[in-house]
């Protein structure tokens, strides 16, 4: 069941698609469709990346999770994808974690240091509606960090 809530994948923006985009899109559309869903969009910074995979993601009109290497660039993108589809729902899927040191052992000193962390509840809250976003509308997109993936199970 599709809610009702979800609507087509629109981007609302005054960019316009130039250079290598256009066959840049239709390529990465096409090989998606053949089930290539292993492929890497090469650009230098300002060149239209996330642009490209706005139009991408129009394109096919399905859910996507976009993943970033950090918080920072993952945030970054988060704020593109926001303001290229006001009218989807474009969620925020980063570690909770403000700070995390794991437990360890010094031998040389026969010490043992307790893990240390502090979750940040704001964050927690934003990957909360992430989830129910992902149940609830098929018009979602997730930006994520690499490292928000372990320990998601448990």
């Amino acid at each position: 069941m599709v809610p009702s809530a979800s609507k087509p994948f629109k981007i609302i923006s005054d960019f316009k698609e130039s250079g290598d985009q256009p066959s840049a899109i239709q390529e990465l559309v096409k090989n998606i469709h053949e089930g290539n869903n292993e492929q890497v969009l090469l650009g230098v910074t300002g060149s239209g990346k996330t642009f490209t995979m706005a139009k991408v993601i129009e394109s096919l009109q399905r859910p996507a999770l976009i993943m970033a290497p950090n918080k920072t660039l993952a945030a970054q993108l988060y704020g593109e994808m926001k303001s290229l589809f006001p009218n989807n729902k474009v969620e925020y899927f980063v570690s909770y974690y403000d700070y995390y040191t794991p437990e360890a052992y010094v031998p040389r000193s026969d010490t043992y240091i307790e893990k240390e962390s502090s979750i940040n509840e704001q964050i927690d809250r934003l990957r909360h509606s992430a989830t129910r976003s992902l149940v609830e509308r098929r018009d979602t997109i997730i930006v994520a960090s690499v490292s928000c993936i372990y320990g998601i199970g448990s």
